[in-house]
């Protein structure tokens, strides 16, 4: 029995929330936009990565289910305290909260290696997306707005890979190209 691919919906996800929630860091839109970005993180964001992450366990895909299973649950963390403890936090320990996350985006831009070229510059951007916006609390907050327009060029290459990934298996042939890893000799 085949299963279908939950990646894309994953990426999807990822892709729409993190293209929100970005627009709003580079300064596009004001905290009027916010409540909108919280219904992503819960609704697509959130819920949709997990789902796709559950979905990858019986594939055996340890990388999938990590990756979406850990990303869904930070929109959903990041839903909940933006609507419920924001005005409580102190703003260094946010930073430190996207560092953390940098950190775990980090060791798992390290496992794509043995992934396709899309995956790999998905993680990297996010990463220093991750970095930027905890910079931007620490030491200069235009490093927020560069980490709301890097952020915006993750969620192209995450909406780039999801694209990819239903036309290329739709079509039987690459469609959308997404750079294979090849081994060296």
């Amino acid at each position: 029995m085949k299963l279908a691919n939950p990646a894309p919906l994953g990426l999807a996800g990822f892709a729409f929330t993190t293209w929100m929630l970005s627009m709003h860091n580079a300064g596009w839109f004001a905290g009027d936009a916010v409540p909108m970005v919280l219904a992503l993180a819960y609704a697509y964001g959130g819920t949709a990565q997990v789902l796709a992450g559950l979905l990858e366990f019986p594939r055996g895909n340890t990388f999938g289910f990590v990756a979406f299973t850990s990303y869904g649950a930070f929109w959903w963390s990041f839903a909940l305290f933006v609507q419920f403890f924001a005005a409580k936090v102190p703003a260094g320990f946010i930073a430190w909260y996207l560092f953390v996350w940098g950190v775990f985006t980090f060791y798992m831009w390290i496992a794509t290696f043995r992934a396709n070229r899309a995956v790999q510059l998905v993680f990297l951007a996010l990463w220093i997306t991750f970095v930027l916006l905890a910079f931007g609390i620490w030491f200069a907050p235009v490093l927020t707005l560069v980490g709301g327009y890097v952020g915006l060029v993750t969620a192209v290459l995450a909406f780039y890979l999801s694209a990819a990934e239903v036309i290329n298996e739709a079509y039987g042939r690459t469609v959308l190209p997404i750079g294979p890893y090849q081994q060296a000799a």
